[in-house]
């Protein structure tokens, strides 16, 4: 495979991975606006803020309101890291690998691109329940591109790829979900250990999909078994360690299916923070910081992006047939 189509692949995943958790972004704030409302509490600001780019909001919106904060994450098409800007890009490096991916594939994905592109830009000064509701619809069509692309495409080194961008991506986002609850929106310490706290917490499990299968696992709602749960639970989808041992394991099998190689540093990256992330104690974690160990992660993790950009996608310096076998010369030269 060539690695134009490879890196291609790998951010589509990654794109439509990101638009999906931009809406469990908002949707998480809006759960916890629906309480924090009746108590004066209407925070949207600070999910500008842990995106790193209250700067560039400041310069393009005079307020720091609901509405404003919505239209800049979810729709603003010269905001690159918004929504609508990450199904654009998803759609761009698609349709430059058409003849790769299934037919189906292509077909969700446009639609679901076409669904936001075309949405009423009233959307914005919506009830937060229509809202909800638009956001779930969000989260159902990257449900359906994930499953035509599982269901159709061969699990072969274009499938893995498209799995190592999505896996990253995810272990992102949970990671920044679980930023917002402990640094920005639940700043009250007058909540902690009260119903109110139980009542965010159950909003973060259910914005990525997670109540139930956390409440098969424990009982009681406590901050602990919820960051344990959402960092290092083995088998829940959207945990941080679930998505880090997807990602190895497509990256492991991309890796065996090149040529054979003295070092792979995206591995030997992806692998020591895998390992980070087992010995973790999370209620240590708790204790000296969770804000800092998420930082810390989210700087780990972009390392492990950029080797493998290095390892993989650099066409500046390597050959495409030097990490692909011989498949990158069947299908031509670059």
């Amino acid at each position: 495979m060539l690695s134009r189509v490879a890196e291609s692949i790998y951010w589509m995943a990654r794109y439509i991975e990101r638009a999906e958790n931009i809406a469990r972004f908002v949707d998480v704030n809006i759960r916890f606006n629906l309480d924090e409302t009746q108590r004066g509490r209407d925070q949207w600001l600070p999910l500008v803020q842990i995106t790193g780019d209250d700067e560039l909001f400041a310069e393009r919106h005079d307020r720091q309101e609901r509405e404003q904060v919505i239209e800049f994450l979810a729709f603003d098409t010269e905001y690159p890291n918004s929504m609508i800007s990450a199904l654009r890009m998803a759609r761009e490096n698609a349709r430059t690998v058409r003849e790769t991916i299934p037919s189906e594939v292509w077909e969700q994905l446009n639609e679901f691109y076409h669904f936001v592109r075309d949405r009423d830009s009233n959307i914005t000064s919506e009830s937060l329940e229509g809202l909800a509701g638009f956001f779930q619809q969000i989260k159902q069509h990257s449900h359906l591109y994930n499953g035509i692309l599982d269901a159709t495409m061969s699990h072969g080194e274009g499938w893995q790829f498209a799995n190592l961008g999505r896996m990253l991506e995810r272990a992102d986002k949970t990671s920044r979900l679980i930023d917002v609850k402990y640094f920005t929106l639940m700043p009250w310490v007058t909540d902690i250990n009260t119903t109110m706290d139980d009542l965010h917490w159950s909003a973060l499990l259910r914005s990525v999909s997670g109540f139930e299968m956390y409440r098969k696992r424990h009982h009681a709602i406590t901050v602990r078994r919820v960051a344990e749960f959402l960092i290092k639970d083995p088998d829940f989808p959207r945990s941080i360690l679930f998505c880090l041992n997807q990602a190895r394991y497509s990256l492991d099998a991309i890796n065996q299916a090149g040529r054979p190689r003295v070092t792979n540093l995206a591995l030997d990256r992806l692998t020591s923070l895998n390992q980070g992330l087992q010995d973790l104690n999370v209620p240590l974690a708790i204790d000296t910081g969770m804000h800092e160990f998420i930082d810390q992660f989210q700087h780990r993790l972009n390392d492990v992006g950029a080797a493998i950009f290095e390892t993989y996608f650099d066409r500046a310096r390597l050959d495409s047939s030097d990490f692909f076998g011989t498949a990158g010369l069947v299908m031509g030269s670059q």
